[in-house]
């Protein structure tokens, strides 16, 4: 039985409010770490890859546990829900550190908070990116939601970046502390609401009964799903790419535009256009194969970035040729994104094909450790990145040799990480149309 309207659309506003508190964290738990707060930048993009790491190891058992999960809501619901209210006081108290903790309280207490936080997030974004594959078959429906989720999720991700800057200053009255706690706090709400809706319209299918694996025999699924493990590989390098953008944007348009509010300019234009390239990639899939459009995609990417640098390097401040250059990345990288969504989908099929095991909890613990991973390696890069062009955050001025270094970390970087994705990709990943239509009708016939 297909999905009706009410679940597409319960399950989207899900991904509105699940992505608009991710989006707050990855875009500017940074720069309120290190602007606001004071701590290093260098001790930031430590602590974030640390947190990582420690995430390698809890997200595929989070993944796991979620897979043994038995309720009368299912396995996946009760997840969204524990994750959702613990995280959302989570970042509440991270947006909100008391401005007397300083030293190694500060460092601490912030260290802490953004572990949880994780954690967290992980119990709420491994149960809703699993309902994909377990409420749909292969094929339109499956790519249709996909798109919905993703488009939504992009919304989601992009009011953050267009609105938290002109609205930190407005809540706060002047006072970016004040503003980041208050904005956490109407976040944390609407997140709670969005996910209650899904939570409440979205339901698993009825399967039959079947034993539930171990522990041990899921890892093996997992290990031995080499599609999966390419499609995860590739997210990492290309979500890295895109990231480290985000991440000194924000320094890029305080600091070398003069003006941190156009920041938010630059990321609801590209946004917009990343929304509006989710939504078409039905209409991209009929002309093109998936692999061709994800190297089209990030071809799109690429010539975007060609843009802003050559902006940069001729001293080109206006606001209609910075949005161009908005339009043109995140035009591919909603492309590429949604893409990325229904390959990891497809390798679940894949996985149950292979090794007789369907574990989508499992296989999406990958799609939230590697978003997050990305994340952190962005974080890393450019934190440590910022301490090395010895940019100042103090000063209304940089040198002419850290506004290039910026320009290089925040651009040049970026383009060299998506041409390796996509050659690493075309040359690894094996899941053709006709190959995924021949897994369908076999696991078809093996249930008969």
């Amino acid at each position: 039985m297909s999905l009706s309207t009410k679940e597409k659309s319960a399950y989207g506003v899900g991904a509105v409010g699940k992505d608009l508190v991710y989006s707050l964290v990855a875009g500017f738990l940074m720069y309120y770490y290190n602007t606001v707060l004071g701590i290093s930048a260098t001790f930031i993009g430590v602590l974030f890859m640390a947190a990582r790491l420690f995430d390698a190891f809890n997200d595929p058992i989070m993944g796991i546990v979620v897979e043994k999960t038995k309720t009368p809501l299912g396995k996946f619901r009760p997840w969204l829900l524990i994750g959702t209210l613990t995280n959302a006081v989570v970042l509440v108290a991270m947006f909100s550190v008391p401005l007397s903790f300083t030293g190694s309280k500060l460092l601490i207490y912030s260290s802490i908070l953004y572990v949880i936080w994780g954690v967290t997030y992980t119990m709420m974004d491994i149960p809703y990116w699993s309902l994909i594959p377990a409420i749909t078959s292969h094929g339109k429906e499956r790519e249709q939601l996909s798109v919905i989720a993703r488009s939504c999720a992009g919304l989601g991700f992009a009011l953050p970046v267009g609105l938290t800057m002109v609205l930190v200053p407005l809540l706060g009255s002047g006072s970016e502390h004040a503003g980041f706690a208050k904005l956490s706090i109407f976040m944390a709400i609407f997140f709670i609401f969005a996910i209650l809706i899904t939570v409440l319209n979205v339901k698993e299918k009825e399967k039959p009964f079947t034993k539930s694996p171990t522990i041990k025999e899921m890892f093996h699924s997992l290990i031995t799903n080499d599609q999966a493990l390419i499609v995860v590989i590739a997210i990492v390098m290309f979500n890295s790419s895109l990231y480290i953008t985000q991440q000194l944007a924000i320094y890029y348009f305080k600091y070398d535009i003069g003006n941190a509010a156009l920041f938010g300019i630059f990321g609801t234009v590209g946004g917009l256009a990343q929304i509006l390239s989710m939504a078409l990639v039905p209409l991209f899939r009929r002309k093109f194969g998936r692999k061709k459009l994800l190297t089209i995609a990030i071809g799109i990417t690429l010539v975007g970035y060609t843009m802003l640098f050559i902006f940069g390097m001729l001293s080109i401040r206006s606001m209609i040729l910075l949005a161009i250059a908005a339009v043109v990345i995140f035009m591919g990288f909603g492309i590429a994104t949604v893409l990325t969504t229904i390959f990891l989908a497809d390798t679940v099929d894949y996985g149950e094909w292979k090794n007789n095991r369907r574990t989508e909890s499992v296989i999406f613990s990958l799609q939230t450790f590697v978003v997050k991973l990305g994340s952190a390696i962005s974080v890393l890069v450019a934190g440590v990145g910022i301490d090395l062009i010895k940019l100042d955050v103090n000063a209304q001025t940089q040198t002419a040799s850290t506004l290039l270094g910026l320009r290089s970390i925040m651009i040049v970087l970026p383009m060299v990480g998506l041409i390796l994705t996509i050659l690493y990709f075309r040359k690894r990943y094996t899941l053709d149309e006709a190959k995924l239509v021949q897994i369908t009708s076999e696991l078809n016939a093996r249930k008969l």
